[in-house]
């Protein structure tokens, strides 16, 4: 793996991240292969030509020897004369080297001058003097020092006793020089399919890495700060999959950001408008004569009510900061939710009437009970009750309802003003959204109550209808009182 990095470097191939592994990995293992596919057709090429050549040799010395044996009749020095006759009157003499041995090993006449004499000492030999067979050898030939393939067939006198042997020996340099012709034409190959597969990869990884680089670098823009940027989606596969997800997120998180900046001003705003009431009028208190009763109790009235708002409107900050950081805990217990609505209708009920508003609700016939945290709960009706002034109190109405259906508690909140748009429904669960509504409020009261009814494993949803009202149904799970 070490040697393959290297190679990589040395041809000035990138090898950083997926790029360098994916090179690597794929590259060993087409070496592997190619290298296995390389040695195996030589070993078998090798094989085909010598296995061939000897198979033909070994016919050739068989044939030969059998036909030669039939003209010793008198021993060695028919031996001899014929061996001397064939040696000079055979014709392949440019491509092969007859040799006629004695029992000793020994060179006794040759088509070959120079080996004539000489003990070749080469297994063969021995062999078929020894086991009466065709027998063949390969190696380096001790004269010559040449690759040869020898064959030694034994000659017979009267068909029974080896007086000799006959050896046709060839060289194997033009055999070698087609194998390494084939060798190298095979090596060409797979530097080839090397190449093919390094320049197929490095396309095909350019095609994952390039996009990769480019929702990197849009990433980087949405985490410095550019929210809202897209990536142009180049690819229906898992990478446009990506590019969408990232996209989605830096919507996402643009809209988020405007939300939070409107959040921002909306909560500068509420706080600030109270603040002034207070000290404006603590103010005109301080200035007020003490005998001035009427205008001391409206003071006082008018910064108590302002106080109220503020700290309605810090807890609700610190509800938001305890629902983001996933630290808003709920006191579960059983308890008669009926009694805990009536409460806040009673706090409701008269104040709404001087406004003008009637608030009507609905109890059940029987007690109904539920596990839950009773302050939150409270909250939460009390937030609905406050959207319903805000957004709904020119309908001069709001109708309360309580009662069970298919094992859920079930508590509806409609009032009739304008309604809510249809195109701002899916979004007024959402944080710190506040639509079109000029309505005071931090935008995030109906969020905290969603994530309060969620913990409970109940239900929040809106319905609205232009001109005829929201309704807000609340669903909690039954607990049949004991």
């Amino acid at each position: 793996m070490g040697k393959l990095t290297g190679v990589l470097k040395r041809i000035n191939l990138p090898l950083r991240g997926i790029k360098r592994r994916w090179l690597i990995n794929s590259l060993a293992l087409s070496l592997a292969l190619i290298f296995l596919g390389v040695a195996g057709y030589m070993v078998g090429l090798s094989a085909y030509y010598y296995s061939g050549m000897q198979s033909a040799l070994q016919n050739r010395a068989m044939a030969t020897a059998n036909y030669f044996s039939k003209y010793i009749t008198t021993g060695y020095d028919d031996f001899y004369n014929s061996a001397y006759l064939f040696a000079r009157d055979f014709n392949d003499s440019d491509r092969l080297e007859v040799q006629f041995i004695d029992t000793m090993g020994r060179v006794q006449v040759s088509t070959a001058r120079q080996t004539v004499g000489f003990t070749p000492l080469t297994g063969d030999i021995q062999d078929a003097i020894t086991n009466n067979r065709v027998s063949a050898w390969m190696g380096i030939d001790p004269l010559t020092d040449e690759h040869i393939l020898s064959v030694s067939a034994p000659l017979f006198f009267m068909g029974q006793e080896v007086i000799g042997v006959m050896r046709y020996v060839t060289s194997l340099n033009e055999v070698n020089r087609r194998i390494l012709i084939a060798l190298a034409g095979a090596v060409g190959i797979g530097v080839v399919l090397i190449a093919f597969i390094i320049f197929t990869n490095l396309y095909f990884i350019g095609t994952i890495i390039r996009p990769i680089q480019e929702i990197s670098h849009i990433a980087k823009k949405i985490s410095d700060g550019s929210f809202g940027v897209m990536i142009e989606k180049k690819y229906n596969d898992e990478i446009g999959e990506l590019a969408d997800t990232i996209n989605n997120m830096s919507a996402e998180i643009a809209g988020a950001e405007r939300l939070k900046t409107e959040f921002i001003s909306s909560v500068s705003h509420e706080l600030r408008t109270p603040l002034t009431a207070i000290t404006g009028w603590s103010e005109v208190l301080l200035a007020t004569p003490a005998s001035d009763i009427g205008e001391i109790h409206k003071g006082a009235g008018v910064i108590l009510k302002e106080t109220s708002r503020l700290s309605k409107l810090v807890e609700e900050l610190l509800d938001f900061t305890r629902m983001e950081s996933g630290k808003m805990t709920m006191l579960m217990q059983p308890f008669e939710i009926g009694a805990e609505l009536e409460e806040v209708v009673f706090m409701y009920t008269e104040a709404l009437g001087k406004e003008g508003i009637m608030l009507s609700y609905i109890p059940p016939d029987d007690a109904i009970e539920v596990v839950g945290d009773p302050s939150r709960l409270r909250q939460v009706f009390l937030n609905i009750l406050d959207n319903a002034i805000k957004h709904g109190g020119d309908g001069k109405r709001i109708d309360i309802a309580l009662y069970t259906q298919d094992n859920e508690v079930i508590i509806e909140f409609h009032d009739y003003g304008e309604g809510i748009a249809e195109d701002e429904l899916p979004f007024i669960k959402r944080k710190f959204y506040r639509g079109k509504t000029k309505a005071r409020g931090s935008g995030i009261g109906l969020a905290i109550s969603d994530e309060i009814v969620t913990m409970h494993d109940g239900r929040l949803e809106v319905s609205s209808v232009s001109g005829a009202g929201t309704t807000v149904t609340l669903g909690l799970p039954y607990r049949a009182a004991s």
